[in-house]
Order: C-alpha cells, then sequence, then structure tokens
C-alpha cells in the first residue's frame, strides 16, 4: 500500500479522519457500543461481546485509544475503558453539521 498524503490538510481535518479510522472495523463499532452502553468496562468483559480473541482486542483498544476515541486507566493489572466524550462529541457535531445542508439542497438522485 502506498504512502497517504496528508499535506496540505487542516490539523482539524486530519484529527477527525484518524477518529473515523478508528471506528473503520465493526470489533470497533461493537466495542463502542458497548461502551456507550456501560459506564465503563474492563477489557476481559469484551470477549463476550466481540466474539474475538483477547490479544485481537487489545489491538482494536490500542488503536481507539491512540486515535484518542477512547480512555484508559489502569487499577493494578485491570485496564478500564470508557468514551472519551470530547472526541465522541467532535464527531457527532461534524456530521451534524453537515447534514443540515440536506435540508437545503434539491434531491439530484
Amino acid at each position: 500500500m502506498g504512502i497517504t498524503k496528508t499535506e496540505g490538510f487542516s490539523t482539524d481535518i486530519l484529527r477527525k479522519v484518524t477518529l473515523m479510522k478508528s471506528l473503520a472495523h465493526p470489533a470497533r463499532l461493537a466495542i463502542v457500543e458497548h461502551l456507550l452502553a456501560t459506564p465503563n468496562c474492563i477489557c476481559g468483559d469484551l470477549q463476550d461481546v466481540v466474539g474475538l480473541a483477547q490479544p485481537t482486542i487489545s489491538q482494536h483498544l490500542k488503536e481507539m485509544k491512540n486515535a484518542g476515541l477512547i480512555e484508559g486507566t489502569v487499577t493494578g493489572s485491570r485496564v478500564c475503558y470508557c468514551i472519551n466524550e470530547h472526541a465522541f462529541q467532535e464527531l457527532a457535531d461534524f456530521f451534524n453539521e453537515r447534514s443540515e445542508h440536506f435540508a437545503e439542497r434539491n434531491k439530484c438522485c
């Protein structure tokens, strides 16, 4: 795969792309749905929810945490994850603002 050209795009756009990429897998969406349904989550609890091996889940969590979509805190040998509400709201605002344009447009298709 080639290198993606990101020069010339604002840091705001690149941030949103990073957040969107962090959601671009069915397992990650399942994890987000679970985190939204519960106040917090211990990593081990996700195996039953997602149906994947723990190392695979950990990799997905790592990607989402690196993107800033989720936050994690270490308590002893456990890592507790939750949604980063600011990042989630950032994406919601982005889509909500753009969806307002649909009301102003004529249907072309």
